[in-house]
This record gives structure tokens, C-alpha cells and sequence, in this order.
């Protein structure tokens, strides 16, 4: 038990590590090479963040458990919005003001109502995650001509220009981006196999493992670029980091995992964890959407995101131990 959780410590600290020299670098070349920001910001930036929970699931398909792949895809969600948004906005209330973020939202909508359609028989098969990663793929092109027609004074271009790095030389940019794109599938095989060795001890499913503690882990990226985002006023790329991770574990995660392996979907995450996404998800939309003036999510708003996403974990945790 001590080495595989030593595994899953390491395995986190080399993610983080490795999917911000990832960001860092892709950024970096991409704003090199004359890329727009927004499109550097919604692709890049939301890619990369994402990538913890892509490689992992990746790995845990090929592995034999993609039930760890589907409770990761979902449980990030849930943690995306209840445990990251909810913790920044304690730190700092977010306002959120551009038009790009209001129209993501009901197609972040759109993406759930697909995975779940196609879950709903309990079994994504490899042609489901084609038709996941088809969607991943218009999802990007959809970004990227955003990136190309929106105006320069949508205030999340000005956000995600002061967050790209300006001083990092296209050959150092690329080498960051190789460094982690080398150290993302190795920190997540070290990962996957120190959270299925926990799971087989305390006699849980890898899929509760996936919803927890690899949940959290994976989506530790999300969080230290909201708490950054907050803490500089940048609120807007604080709730597009989120809006973003949301959609690309949903189409990007699911879509390779089923690709690679066909998944069975455990009944629980159909009707208890899924459904605890679109609650999540619906808070969100409520809090944020502002319907005369910018939307907000206050402190106290903040406090139940986090208290409703811990009594979440205790019920799962509570379910699978009894």
C-alpha cells in the first residue's frame, strides 16, 4: 500500500509538473508562430490542462480499467466546478464578462446531453468514442474561427495575452512541450498503477478510484490556473479554463478511452455521478449568467460549490467502504 500510494504522490507532482511545461511551451511557440491569443487561450491553454486527464485515461484504457477512465472523465467535472471554482471564488468573487464564455455554455450543455446519450446503454463502444472525438474535433474548429472573428476588446483576448509567456524563445518553447509531452504518459502510467493497486487492497472499484482520488489529482492543473487567474483579476479565464476542461474530458478523455478499449459504464455513474455533473454544471449557469449586467459568483455562492462538492466525495466514499 505505501509504495502505491508514493506512486500516486509522484505521479500527481510529475502531472502538474509536466502539463504546465506543456502549456508553457505550446503557448509560448504557438504566440511565436503569430497564433491569436483566444485561440492560444480556448485550444492550447484548455488542451493542455486537460491533458492529465487525457493521458491517464489513455493509459488506463490501454491498461485493462477503462472504468478508471470514465469515473476520472466524470469525477473532474464535478471537482472542476464544485472544488476549483467553488475554492476560487472564496479566494476571490468572479465576474464574468465575455460574450465567448456565455456562448460555451450550453455547448458545454450539448456535450454532456451527448455523452450521456450515448452511456445510456451502460456501454461506450469504440464507435461512440469516434463519434466523441468527431465532436472533439469540430469543437476545436469551432474555436478556432471564434479566435479568428472576435473582436480585440473582448476583455478574455486582453486576459490571455498577459498569461502567454513573451520571453521564451521558439526553440525553448519546444522543448518544453516535448519535456511534457514525455513526462505526461510516464507520471500517468506510475499513476494508474499505484491507483489500481489501492483500489484492489481497499476492495473498491477503479471506477470510485477514477471519481476520486485521481479526479482530484488530474484536475489540480485546472486548479492552480484558476487560483492564479483570481488572484489577478483575470476572472474570465478562470471560468474558461473550467468551461473548457469540462467539454475536453467529456469528448477528448471519453472519445480515446472508448477508442482505444470499449468501456462499461457502471449504473452508479449513470445515475448518481452523471446526474451530479448536470446539477454542478446547472449551478454554474445560474450563478454566472448574467442577464443585464456581467454574471458573478460570490463568496457565499463559492462556499456551497465547495461544501455540496465534499458532501459529494463523503457520499461516495461513504457507499463504496460501508
Amino acid at each position: 500500500m505505501a509504495i502505491a500510494l508514493l506512486q500516486i504522490i509522484g505521479g500527481f507532482v510529475l502531472l502538474v509538473w509536466g502539463a504546465d511545461r506543456l502549456v508553457a511551451g505550446a503557448s509560448a511557440t504557438a504566440n511565436n508562430l503569430g497564433v491569436s491569443p483566444l485561440i492560444i487561450g480556448l485550444v492550447v491553454v484548455g488542451f493542455g490542462t486537460s491533458a492529465p486527464e487525457i493521458v491517464v485515461s489513455a493509459v488506463a484504457s490501454v491498461n485493462g480499467n477503462p472504468a478508471l477512465a470514465v469515473g476520472n472523465a466524470i469525477g473532474s467535472n464535478i471537482a472542476n466546478v464544485g472544488l476549483i471554482l467553488g475554492l476560487t471564488a472564496l479566494i476571490y468573487p468572479l465576474k464574468i464578462e465575455s460574450g465567448t464564455l456565455k456562448r460555451e455554455y450550453p455547448i458545454l450543455l450539448l456535450v454532456m446531453l451527448l455523452t450521456t446519450w450515448l452511456m445510456r446503454d451502460y456501454f461506450l463502444s469504440n464507435s461512440d468514442g469516434l463519434v466523441l472525438l468527431g465532436g472533439l474535433v469540430l469543437l476545436i474548429g469551432g474555436m478556432v474561427i471564434l479566435g479568428l472573428k472576435r473582436s480585440d476588446s473582448d476583455p478574455l483576448i486582453e486576459e490571455f495575452e498577459a498569461e502567454i509567456p513573451s520571453d521564451m524563445s521558439t526553440s525553448t518553447g519546444v522543448l518544453w512541450l516535448a519535456v511534457g509531452l514525455v513526462v505526461l504518459p510516464a507520471s500517468s502510467k506510475v499513476l494508474v498503477d499505484g491507483a489500481v493497486t489501492v483500489a484492489h487492497i481497499a476492495g473498491v472499484s477503479d471506477a470510485i478510484i477514477g471519481l476520486t482520488i485521481v479526479a482530484f489529482g488530474t484536475s489540480l492543473p485546472e486548479l492552480a490556473a484558476a487560483v492564479t487567474s483570481a488572484i489577478k483579476h483575470e476572472d474570465d479565464i478562470a471560468i474558461g479554463n473550467v468551461i473548457g476542461s469540462n467539454m475536453f474530458n467529456l469528448l477528448g478523455v471519453l472519445g480515446i478511452a472508448a477508442t482505444l478499449h470499449p468501456v462499461t459504464v457502471d449504473i452508479e455513474i449513470l445515475h448518481r455521478d452523471a446526474l451530479v455533473m448536470y446539477v454542478f454544471t446547472l449551478l454554474l449557469f445560474f450563478m454566472a449568467w448574467g442577464i443585464r449586467k456581467p454574471g458573478r459568483i460570490a463568496r457565499h455562492e463559492g462556499a456551497l460549490l465547495l461544501t455540496l462538492y465534499c458532501g459529494y466525495i463523503f457520499v461516495v466514499a461513504y457507499n463504496a467502504l460501508r
